[in-house]
C-alpha cells in the first residue's frame, strides 16, 4: 500500500491540467484513509462484541435434566399423590372436620394435591424439553403451581400455631379454636396464597426461541434483575425465614409446656416436634439458597459461564429435594396422629382387607381390630389427638 503512494506522481502526464490531477490524487488519498480506518473499527468491533456477547451454552444442562427429572418427579407425583389422597379420604369420610386442627390439615393436603397437579405438566416439560400447551396454561398452572406452594407453606404455620395454642394456651384455645375461625383463617390462607403467587400468572409467558417453546417468566427488560431478585427473596422471606422463626417460637414453647406435663407421651411428642423442624430445614434451605445465589450472583460471583451452569444443576437438585416435602407432609402432620391412624386402620380393615379376605385367609378382620385396639387414657387424649 505504501509503494503506491510512490507511483501515484507519475500519473501527472496523463493529466491536462495540474490541478485536477491534484484534486484526483487527494480525493483518492481521503477515500482510501477512510477505507482503511472503516476496516480497523470494524475489526475492533468484532473482537469486542464476540468477546462481551459470546452465549453460555447449557445445552448439557437440560439433557440431564431431560433424564433424571421426569422419572423423580413422577416417583413424587405417586408417592405424594397417594399420601395426601388418603389423608382426604379419612378426613371427609369419618367426619372429622368438626375440628379446626382437621380443617388445617385438609386444606394442607389439598395445597399439595394441587401443587402435585401441576408436578404433571412439568414432568413432560422436563423431559421433551419443550413447552406444547400454549400460553393461557403456561400462564395459569405456573401461578398455580406457586399457589400450591406458598399455601402448603402457610397451612404448615398455621398447624404449628394451631398446636402451640392447644398446648401452651389450653383455656385460651378452647374459644378460638372453633370450626368457625378455622374456615375463615382457611379462607384468607389460600387468598395471601394467591396474592404471593400473583407476580407468576402476571409474567410467565410462552415464548419462541426458534426451534422450540419455552414456559418461562418475561420481565420488563429494563427491571429483569429487580424482579429476579424480589422473586429469590420473597421466597426466602415466606418460604423459609418466616416458617421457622414461627416453628421456634411455638415449638419451643410447647416443649416447655410438655417438660412439666406427666404425660407418658410427652416425649415422643418432643421428638416429633424436633422431626419436623429438621424435615422442614433439610428439605426448603438447599432451594431456597440456591434461589437466592442464582439471583444474586452478578454481586457474589465474578459473572462466569461455568458457576451460571454449576448453580443450574444445583438448582434442578434442589427442586427436587423441595417437591419431596410434598410427600412427606401426610406422615408428620397426618398418619402420626393416633386418631388418624386408628380410623385409617378401620378403613383398611373393612374395605380393603374384607375384600382381600376373600382370597386371603390370614389377612387380620374388622372384629378382630376392635377387640385388640387400646383406648387411650383420658390424661393423654389431648395430647395425642394434638400430635
Amino acid at each position: 500500500m505504501v509503494s503506491s503512494f510512490h507511483e501515484w506522481p507519475d500519473l501527472s502526464c496523463h493529466c491536462m491540467h495540474n490541478g485536477l490531477c491534484r484534486s484526483s490524487r487527494d480525493k483518492i488519498m481521503e477515500a482510501f484513509t477512510a477505507v482503511m480506518k472503516t476496516m480497523d473499527e470494524s475489526t475492533e468491533t468484532t473482537v469486542f462484541d464476540y468477546e462481551d456477547s459470546l452465549p453460555c451454552e447449557k445445552v448439557n444442562i437440560r439433557q440431564l435434566g431431560s433424564q433424571f427429572l421426569p422419572p423423580l418427579y413422577s416417583l413424587v407425583f405417586v408417592v405424594g399423590l397417594l399420601g395426601n389422597a388418603v389423608v382426604v379420604l379419612i378426613l371427609t369420610k369419618y367426619k372429622r372436620l368438626q375440628i379446626m386442627t382437621n380443617i388445617f390439615l385438609l386444606n394442607l393436603a389439598i395445597s399439595d394435591l394441587l401443587f402435585l397437579f401441576t408436578l404433571v405438566f412439568w414432568i413432560h416439560y422436563a423431559g421433551w424439553n419443550e413447552w406444547v400447551f400454549g400460553a393461557f396454561m403456561c400462564k395459569l398452572l405456573s401461578g398455580l403451581y406457586y399457589v400450591g406452594l406458598y399455601s402448603e407453606i402457610f397451612f404448615i404455620i398455621l398447624l404449628t400455631v394451631d398446636r402451640y395454642l392447644a398446648i401452651v394456651h389450653a383455656v385460651f384455645a378452647l374459644r378460638a379454636r372453633t370450626v368457625t375461625f378455622g374456615v375463615i383463617t382457611s379462607v384468607l390462607t389460600w387468598g395471601l396464597a394467591g396474592l404471593a403467587a400473583l407476580p407468576e400468572f402476571i409474567f410467565h409467558k410462552s415464548q419462541d426461541e426458534g426451534q422450540h417453546f419455552v414456559c418461562l417468566p418475561l420481565y420488563p427488560k429494563d427491571q429483569e434483575d429487580k424482579w429476579k431478585r424480589f422473586h429469590a427473596l420473597r421466597m426466602n422471606i415466606l418460604g423459609l425465614a418466616l416458617p421457622l422463626l414461627i416453628m421456634g417460637v411455638c415449638y419451643s414453647g410447647i416443649i416447655k409446656t410438655l417438660l412439666r406435663c406427666p404425660s407418658k407421651k410427652k416425649y415422643k411428642a418432643i421428638r416429633l416436634i424436633f422431626v419436623i423442624m429438621v424435615v422442614f430445614f433439610i428439605f426448603w434451605t438447599p432451594y431456597n439458597l440456591v434461589l437466592l445465589l442464582s439471583a444474586f450472583q452478578t454481586i457474589f460471583f465474578e459473572a462466569s459461564c461455568e458457576q451460571s451452569k454449576q448453580l443450574d444443576v444445583a438448582m434442578q437438585v434442589t427442586e427436587v429435594i423441595a417437591y419431596t416435602h410434598c410427600c412427606v407432609n401426610p406422615i408428620i402432620y397426618a398418619f402420626v396422629g393416633e386418631r388418624f391412624r386408628n380410623h385409617l386402620c378401620h378403613f383398611f380393615r373393612r374395605h380393603v382387607a374384607t375384600y382381600l379376605g376373600k382370597y386371603i385367609p390370614f389377612l387380620p378382620s374388622e372384629k378382630s381390630d376392635r377387640a385388640s385396639s387400646p383406648s387411650p387414657s383420658t390424661g393423654e387424649q389431648e395430647l395425642s389427638f394434638v400430635f
